[in-house]
């Protein structure tokens, strides 16, 4: 079944890419597994998916202990808590969770302490819903200068999520949003490394996503089946 989805979703980047004159090269899928176990992240490695999202930090840490594919890209996509970063400096690949230079300065210390370059993302609530996490937009540009100045960070870019709504277009705005914060920073001198994605879209939304310049997509529900416990769809 994992298998199958995955190729279902990787078809319809393609189409989406294509519509949007992209190249489905551009589009990194990560395979969202928050409350699946290990044995389904084996599934979509077996179908060639190779970068993992997860949301909470024990979660994250157990499944690591089980899968220990060294082509594996973990991200960390939920809302990271200053306390929690000891857990994920030494190998994360890509946190999309930034939202102050608390938790940025928490990151470098415990990056330079291992000796890494951890790349990360700044989240921005692009919604306006006191329900989500992520800097907002008017503050967004201050907070990605403030993030590129750490010298054990790798500042890559910008991360949103959507409005939980039926109809795809209700995200568009969102994503318009974020791509234009995305484009300013790139013309600024305070953020000299040019930032190279944008982690918008979900299963409900990422088709629009991809049209408003999506660099990378979080699938949870569409390639693993409805979630085992409450909360919202990726």
């Amino acid at each position: 079944m994992v298998a199958e989805n995955i190729r279902h979703i990787r078809t319809r980047i393609q189409e989406a890419c294509t519509a949007a004159g992209r190249s489905a090269d551009a589009v990194t899928l990560i395979a969202v597994t928050k409350t699946f176990g290990p044995e389904l992240v084996k599934e979509a490695i077996a179908a060639g998916v190779h970068d993992i999202g997860e949301n909470y930090v024990q979660e994250l840490l157990g499944k690591r202990e089980h899968v220990s594919n060294p082509e594996i890209r973990w991200h960390y996509i939920g809302h990271l808590q200053s306390n929690k970063v000891k857990y994920l400096a030494e190998w994360i690949h890509l946190i999309h969770s930034v939202d102050s230079l608390g938790l940025a300065s928490e990151i470098q210390k415990r990056a330079e302490k291992v000796g890494r370059t951890v790349g990360v993302l700044v989240e921005v609530n692009t919604s306006d819903e006191s329900s989500k996490f992520g800097v907002k937009p008017e503050k967004a540009l201050g907070l990605l200068a403030g993030v590129a100045v750490f010298r054990n960070i790798r500042l890559e870019g910008v991360m949103t999520i959507g409005p939980f709504e039926p109809d795809p277009e209700a995200s568009r705005p969102a994503f318009k949003m974020l791509k234009t914060i995305f484009d300013e920073a790139n013309t600024l001198p305070s953020i000299p490394a040019p930032l190279r994605h944008l982690s918008m879209g979900m299963t409900h939304d990422f088709e629009v996503a991809i049209q408003e310049g999506a660099t990378m997509v979080r699938i949870g529900t569409a390639i693993f089946g409805t979630r085992k416990k409450p909360g919202a769809s990726l």
